[in-house]
């Protein structure tokens, strides 16, 4: 999983940043680290944005803060992201920039794509376990860093008492809390959240189609949740029959797979007659070490950036 990292000083970056990338691959926006995270003991809160919608990145985010120092952030009217208007979370996340001589915060833009392809790889990897591994994985990035992490507040994916289980067993040097609603219930946490939320904001927005498909520039896909029907007209009209969605769309949700069913080209995966793939018994063994006379092709990026491929060279 190809993971692009960028220290950002102005939201203007993210935005800038966004429509530079294939959307293929996840990117980590992280603020400079404050000075008196590196001593002073911290807690640090993890929360996510755009878990349920059909379209777009699902984005982690973390934020740290010195323990003696949770009056001056809850100071910054950090609040439960959803109960913000998109304005307000702008204005506490561009506070949040600006405060960067004691909050520091990372936020990971997680494809759509590489959320799909794990939940539909032979070995199925589920959304929980995609949004547990980044969690971690922020976690580990600041330990790494070198803030001095003892703190940690996660708002829950799952069972609150197995998350928290898990993550102590990983990180067992560090006073781990796992809870419903965190993000209402601990300033650090509302911090993270409104990092994320606004983070998702620009990346769905900002949007760049590796597609190369023609849209009217007043186009809207809505809030990207399955109920909305703006985002419903826009899957049906932006449906090619045989590639199906352009990355923007989560086509491993049911939302997308019901349309393709609907609206796209059935395609037949047969397996191969089993007598093409067998071994003759007069064949030399050396003929398996000759070097291979067939001419490599490049792939096209469809099949690239889904991960796709041969399971059978012809």
């Amino acid at each position: 999983m190809s993971t692009t990292a960028i220290e950002i000083e102005k939201l203007e970056q993210i935005k800038t940043n966004l429509k530079c990338s294939n959307h293929s691959e996840n990117l980590i926006f992280k603020s400079p680290i404050p000075k008196i995270c590196l001593k002073e003991p911290c807690k640090i809160g993890v929360d996510e944005a755009g878990r349920g919608p059909v379209l777009g990145p699902m984005v982690y985010g973390v934020s740290y803060c010195p323990v003696s120092m949770e009056e001056d952030l809850k100071k910054l009217e950090c609040a439960d992201s959803k109960t913000l208007t998109e304005k307000k979370r702008e204005e506490i996340f561009e506070t949040l920039i600006k405060a960067n001589e004691f909050i520091g915060w990372m936020v990971e833009v997680i494809s759509p794509n590489i959320i799909c392809n794990r939940m539909l790889q032979r070995q199925k990897y589920s959304l929980n376990q995609v949004s547990q591994d980044s969690a971690v994985g922020l976690i580990q990035a600041a330990l790494d860093a070198g803030v001095n992490v003892t703190e940690v507040y996660v708002d829950t994916v799952g069972m609150p008492e197995k998350y928290q289980e898990k993550l102590s067993k990983i990180f067992p040097q560090l006073n781990i809390t796992v809870a419903k609603k965190a993000d209402s219930l601990f300033a650090i946490v509302s911090a993270a959240s409104i990092c994320a939320k606004v983070s998702r904001d620009i990346a769905v927005q900002n949007w760049v189609f590796s597609e190369k498909i023609d849209l009217p520039e007043d186009i809207s896909w809505g809030s990207g949740y399955p109920g909305d029907p703006e985002t419903i007209k826009f899957l049906k009209n932006n449906i090619d029959p045989v590639f199906g969605f352009p990355q923007l769309v989560r086509f491993s949700w049911s939302t997308a797979q019901k349309l393709l069913d609907q609206h796209a080209v059935a395609v037949d995966w047969s397996d191969e007659e089993e007598e093409d793939s067998v071994v003759k018994n007069n064949t030399a063994i050396t003929t398996f070490f000759r070097p291979s006379t067939k001419t490599a092709r490049s792939k096209h990026s469809f099949f690239v950036d889904r991960g796709l491929k041969n399971m059978q060279e012809f």
